[in-house]
């Protein structure tokens, strides 16, 4: 929490249009969890970030505008667009009742959208381009302001050029060949939509009744909360996967036998690691190494005296200090977290 005030807080003052900062939600639903899970844990995780900047001293305005969250698009495709949309009412209301914000661009929750990595299969990878075409246009029909589309043979191998330029063609066919994004909310108004909207947007509510109760963010994750929510969602899913409850199109049901694979995939020679392993010491060996220490030294002072962090991050970065070294700093202050066991 420390170093992303920090880097709100430098940015604001010193590079205001910049972003400083885009709060993920991803990894939440790749690691199992539910779509309204995803939407509260991601939202809450954003509005820590606002509280604890706001306790700092900044005035709500001068950051909120430039804050950006990252959001999954999963396969059921209505309960998606519901989850952006109710998304974006929550941010708006809690900004302006909650923090207070007056500028309009703080109520706006300005978000990124990538398809799930997690229901693409290594079974017929080639269903795995109509499943991203599907999430993708949920993300539009939500309200993404950009988006990521998977490549059908990521469960395979790092994405072939030919499948990078097919999720690349599905993103425009879907901007320029449907019409889409010809409305802002082209589902606004409908029943379902707007009802199944509503109800995300209160058993959000819900969760984070449940999250202050436990003392917050920090708390929560601290105790293990997020951590088994998530466990048991994903645990529920596989089972339902497993007695055909919920069917995944070649895994489960409409299986071929004996199946190949017939699409090229990319393979990466280990001469690239070693490769890189020798521009490394290379670097290491060309640096000056007293800026070296100097830097080190600095980011350990701040560390200890709650001086900002980024202008000496910048400081060292410049002065070809790896990332590794600069955490190796941070860890003899911090320490390292250790995850609460929870099962």
């Amino acid at each position: 929490m420390r170093i992303i005030v920090d880097m709100i807080e430098y940015c604001k003052n010193e590079v205001p249009q910049w972003n400083p900062v885009s709060v993920s939600g991803y990894h939440i639903r790749e690691a199992g969890s539910t779509s309204v899970q995803e939407l509260a844990y991601t939202l809450a995780d954003g509005f820590a970030y606002i509280e604890a900047c706001i306790e700092r001293g900044m005035d709500v305005d001068e950051f909120a505008p430039r804050i950006s969250f990252f959001f999954n698009s999963h396969l059921d495709f209505f309960e998606e667009i519901a989850k952006f949309r109710a998304a974006r009412k929550i941010y708006a209301k809690r900004m302006k009742e909650k923090y207070g914000a007056k500028n309009p661009r703080s109520w706006w929750l300005r978000f990124h959208t990538q398809t799930a990595g997690c229901t693409l299969t290594a079974q017929q990878p080639e269903n795995n381009i109509i499943r991203t075409a599907f999430q993708a246009l949920a993300g539009v029909l939500g309200g993404t302001q950009s988006l990521h589309t998977n490549s059908m043979d990521e469960t395979l191998a790092l994405p072939s050029e030919k499948a990078v330029k097919i999720a690349l063609r599905t993103q425009q066919l879907i901007a320029y060949e449907t019409g889409v994004i010809n409305s802002v909310d082209p589902l606004g108004g409908s029943y379902f939509v707007e009802a199944l909207t509503d109800k995300m947007e209160k058993e959000a509510n819900a969760i984070f009744d449940q999250i202050d109760s436990l003392g917050g963010v920090v708390a929560a994750i601290e105790t293990g909360y997020f951590q088994k929510e998530i466990a048991d969602a994903a645990y529920r899913y596989q089972k339902e996967v497993e007695r055909k409850e919920k069917f995944i199109v070649g895994v489960n049901e409409f299986v071929e036998e004996n199946e190949k694979v017939d699409i090229p995939i990319l393979t990466v020679s280990p001469e690239v690691q070693k490769q890189q392993v020798k521009r490394l010491r290379e670097l290491k060996q060309s640096r000056n190494q007293k800026a070296v220490e100097e830097s080190l030294a600095s980011i350990k002072q701040a560390a200890i005296d709650g001086s900002n962090l980024m202008p000496v991050f910048l400081t060292a970065a410049q002065n070809y200090v790896t990332l590794g070294e600069m955490i190796g700093e941070l860890k003899e202050v911090f320490g390292t977290y250790e995850e609460t066991a929870v099962f």
